[in-house]
């Protein structure tokens, strides 16, 4: 039998959080706490430096920054977005929420992002856009995605949840399409428990998104004293975050540098412990490619079938490492049947979905923690 860790476990995921948020949050506390406020307008100009990019709007979350950039880019009812299968549920969500239909297409062996040929086959006359997931902050093959959606006139709405920090040939992730989407969940390498991040080039499609996002309403040319008052001017909603959690997300910033060099470490020692181990295993760890400069956000292994993840995934637990999969296929679950994607043909996506597993990765992990962690994976049963 296995020798449980007992004493202690090695979390999933953890946020570093010390006394810069609290004093933060404190100095929030005295002032204008409500969404689209001088501290949430400081954070948006930190991110769009730092990003290169024209317009960064706070969101209450990625799902919300999605939900935007569609309605920003005008995608609605009749229209489709390709995206893939293998993604957290927000991809899906927000498309159908803006009342498109979301096509999942399949995904690269090397980079699990969207494949781009098979991406093309789906193509229809309502195609409107195609939204690539940078998974585990890699770009799949952006060249190849960019041309064809010029060639098809399709938007490129970037899910980069997972991909603040990293890079396509030095480019910033969430800058490559007409609209970028990040996520601040407590899971990200940094948060403010929950927010979101819509990146926008175009001047005019900002000036749409501001407006859905306050409301329906010009308050934001209001405040910038362009208009004298400010009234209700089209349809939206309210997707503006917070003072408070602007102030938690802006402390974590200062921290942004040191978190990702943090998990950085962590990764190489993952490595350095399982390289060798995984290639007598036939297990799969994350490749390194020279045009993508990655945040470290996942650290995954891919066993060579379904039967031996699911082991090793018990086996970690019993030791006590919180180990995960990633993820249940849209077109395989519930709802990805009920629209119509259950037939959907993705042999690279339901292999990785039945194969993936997670290991702990936050910048607060010590070196027994990891060492822990590399002595179980590599007598997880099942391999071969």
């Amino acid at each position: 039998m296995s020798k449980k860790r007992g004493d202690r476990t090695v979390p999933f995921s953890v946020p570093w959080f010390d006394g810069r948020e609290q004093a933060a949050v404190g100095a929030a506390l005295e002032g204008r706490v409500a969404g689209d406020g001088p501290i949430g307008r400081r954070v948006e100009k930190r991110l769009a430096s730092s990003l290169g990019a024209h317009r960064v709007l706070l969101t209450t979350s990625c799902t919300h920054a999605m939900e935007l950039a569609l309605l920003a880019l005008g995608i609605g009812p009749g229209q489709e977005v390709i995206c893939p299968s293998f993604t957290f549920v927000s991809t899906a969500n927000a498309v159908l929420r803006v009342g498109a239909r979301p096509v999942f297409a399949d995904i690269e062996e090397v980079t699990l992002g969207l494949e781009p040929a098979d991406v093309e086959r789906r193509i229809t006359g309502q195609t409107a856009a195609v939204m690539p997931v940078h998974y585990a902050g890699v770009a799949p093959d952006m060249e190849a995605l960019l041309d064809l959606s010029r060639r098809h006139h399709l938007k490129v709405v970037e899910d980069a949840a997972q991909a603040l920090g990293a890079r396509w040939r030095g480019r910033p992730l969430g800058t490559l399409g007409d609209a970028g989407c990040f996520s601040f969940h407590e899971s990200k390498n940094i948060t403010c428990g929950e927010g979101g991040a819509l990146v926008i080039e175009d001047p005019e499609v900002a000036r749409r998104a501001e407006i859905i996002r306050e409301k329906g309403t010009n308050r934001a040319a209001f405040l910038r004293g362009e208009v004298d008052r400010y009234t209700w001017v089209a349809e939206g909603s309210s997707f503006v975050l917070s003072d408070v959690l602007a102030a938690i997300l802006d402390a974590q910033m200062d921290k942004l540098a040191e978190i990702n060099a943090r998990r950085g470490a962590v990764v190489a020692r993952y490595r350095a412990g399982l390289e060798s181990w995984a290639a007598h295993a036939g297990v799969r760890v994350p490749p390194q490619l020279p045009d993508r400069e990655p945040n470290h956000h996942v650290f995954y292994l891919l066993y060579p079938d379904g039967t031996s993840r699911d082991a090793a995934l018990r086996f970690l637990r019993e030791r006590g490492v919180m180990a995960s999969f990633h993820y249940v296929p849209l077109h395989s679950a519930p709802q990805g049947r009920a629209i119509g994607a259950g037939e959907s043909r993705l042999p690279v996506t339901d292999r990785v979905g039945a194969t993936l597993l997670r290991l702990p990765l936050h910048p607060l992990l010590s070196a027994e923690d990891i060492d822990h962690v590399v002595e179980s994976v590599r007598q997880t049963r099942g391999a071969r």
